[in-house]
């Protein structure tokens, strides 16, 4: 199975989506002046006039199995449909792509590369590829308001809840600019009770990139897994 950005455990796999490190209860953003419906629909439809963008994050996985807690930090571009880059900086580095078919978590330390395909149905089946535009705000989910630590001013914070039963998380809550309906953070609850926290910051859309960030070539000597083959390496 593929390995996706932040939405696996960090003892399979280096962790990969604000962070969440103040204490106190949780609370929420100014009262809403919309419904949850509404706010899912307006959603949808601001995404899909975004053709691609890029970002700073920050990623904190906590909880899980383990009780452990990773911060990471680095760079992601995407261009809709299915193309993604998320370049690890801190603590370690790491790369992943997807070039609108394939799927490439690459780990220059480990000289090791693990090719996956993207779902041939479009699905969301990972927050990532939610990002990445697989999947809608309006079908695929139920919203309602939630509430999490320290959210920013004039935001709205949602529950996106999955229509089907999703195999990398339970349910995801978006903390969202009042006044741009940009995604601000974006916190995936998994079934083994991990929390992956993103913050997104100097965030820019509609830049016009092109193809070739989302280009991989295997660098020489890097062992490969290639899960879409029958004997699974070469």
């Amino acid at each position: 199975m593929m390995m996706m950005p932040g939405w696996t455990h960090p003892s399979t796999t280096p962790a990969i989506v604000v962070a969440w490190l103040v204490v106190g209860a949780p609370c929420h953003a100014q009262a809403p002046n919309r419904s949850p419906q509404d706010l899912q629909q307006a959603l949808q439809q601001r995404y899909e006039l975004v053709l691609d963008f890029s970002a700073d994050f920050m990623h904190t996985y906590e909880g899980g199995m383990l009780r452990t807690r990773l911060v990471e930090r680095g760079t992601m571009l995407v261009k809709r449909p299915g193309r993604m880059r998320w370049d690890y900086r801190e603590p370690e580095r790491k790369l992943f792509v997807s070039d609108g078919e394939r799927l490439y978590s690459y780990l220059p330390e480990d000289r090791q590369v693990i090719i996956g395909r993207l779902p041939d149905d479009n699905a969301a089946t990972t927050p990532a590829l939610f990002l990445a535009g697989a999947g809608d705000f309006v079908d695929d989910f139920t919203a309602a308001f939630d509430a999490v630590q320290d959210p920013p001013a004039d935001s709205y914070v949602l529950r996106l809840t999955p229509t089907r039963t999703e195999r990398d998380f339970e349910f995801l809550t978006l903390v969202i600019d009042a006044s741009t309906l940009a995604i601000v953070r974006l916190i995936s609850y998994d079934l083994q009770g991990g929390v992956s926290t993103f913050v997104f910051s100097n965030l820019q859309e509609n830049q016009g990139l092109s193809d070739t960030p989302f280009t991989f070539e295997i660098p020489p000597g890097t062992d490969v897994i290639d899960t879409t083959r029958t004997d699974a390496r070469r």
